[in-house]
């Protein structure tokens, strides 16, 4: 299997260190299937307080990065096979589709945004695309990446145990996952529903599209208007 490499450039490279030292990403790294390099901006500035933004021309509020500290990092990784990805909220947003796209890649360069944004000519010259991970803002583009990065490495062959789950999750097949039960068979008086001991895969499987194709009607019904060819039938 051939390692995927990912570095993150961010202005706080120890914000990464629990999330990707742990669980599934950890034993991941471990096995050598994700190369994760977190690659601080700040190392490229040119001055002696290590100083990478400055105020906005036109005025406003807050401070922008400057392009040359971000342009040295990106060129520091970057390659013939790089994608470079600036995640922002002004970006597409991330859905399953794109998550498998990216687990495609041989190489990913997350910049993660900081304070007001990142001088525009450096998105013109070196970002491959923006991503955005929902219609809200946070505090920096660190969690962002990470929420990215976890969602992409489900894709990447040899990460997840049993592969064949990735292919029955939310959003895999069009709509939101089924319910799921285990042992005991009884809990604060609500029973495992009866087709699930059954023992008959057929009417399981029925039966867990048929909830799947509900729970997708009442919480995301936007999932169904592209297919019309879907038809909801809904247990009273």
């Amino acid at each position: 299997m051939t390692k995927k490499r990912i570095d993150i450039l961010s202005l706080f490279p120890e914000y990464f260190r629990g999330p990707f030292d742990e669980s599934i990403i950890c034993r991941a790294r471990n096995a050598g299937l994700l190369d994760i390099n977190l690659i601080n901006i700040r190392d490229f500035a040119d001055n002696r307080h290590r100083r990478v933004d400055d105020r906005p021309y036109g005025g406003g509020p807050g401070m922008v990065l400057m392009p040359e500290p971000v342009s040295k990092a990106i060129q520091s990784v970057k390659g013939p096979k790089s994608r470079v990805i600036y995640l922002s909220p002004q970006g597409k947003t991330l859905n399953a589709a794109k998550c498998r796209e990216l687990a495609e890649q041989e190489h990913l360069i997350f910049l993660c945004g900081h304070y007001e944004g990142i001088d525009e000519r450096v998105i013109t010259a070196e970002v491959d695309e923006e991503i955005s991970i929902g219609d809200y803002v946070l505090t920096s583009g660190c969690a962002a990446a990470i929420v990215v990065v976890d969602a992409l490495a489900r894709f990447v062959p040899g990460v997840i145990g049993h592969e064949s789950a990735v292919e029955e999750d939310s959003f895999e097949q069009g709509y939101l996952d089924c319910p799921h039960y285990t042992r005991p068979e009884e809990f604060k008086s609500m029973k495992v529903p009866e087709v699930l001991l059954s023992g008959d895969h057929k009417k399981i499987q029925e039966w867990r599209r048929q909830m799947a194709m509900e729970k997708t009607a009442e919480v995301r019904p936007d999932l169904l208007k592209n297919d019309k060819k879907q038809e909801i039938n809904t247990h009273e």
